[in-house]
């Protein structure tokens, strides 16, 4: 019930999240090597079990980032969510703050 929260789709466009980019390239290669040490640690070398190992990794990458983002959002004090709504186009200015 709480991951509904964080995927529920309100109908309205979102900004982009330029932290959960980042997060992505902390947390990809942080789930794809420790499922990668799980495999070997339970005695399977083939290549197709780490080539599934590092496939789940990758596919869990970006909606892990995606919580860890909002979390850490949500736990900022100095957070304000509504900034968002404030935002002009689709795409907005890359030079303007986080939204």
């Amino acid at each position: 019930m709480r991951l509904a929260r964080f995927f529920h789709d309100s109908g309205k466009k979102t900004p982009m999240d330029r932290l959960r980019i980042y997060l992505t390239l902390i947390i990809g290669p942080m789930l794809s090597g420790g499922m990668m040490i799980a495999v070997m640690s339970l005695g399977w070398y083939s290549w197709t079990s780490l080539g599934g190992a590092m496939a789940l990794g990758l596919l869990l990458t970006w909606p892990a980032s995606h919580i860890v983002s909002r979390r850490i959002k949500r736990w900022d004090p100095e957070w304000d969510e509504t900034r968002g709504d404030r935002v002009k186009g689709i795409i907005p200015d890359p030079d303007a703050p986080e939204v």
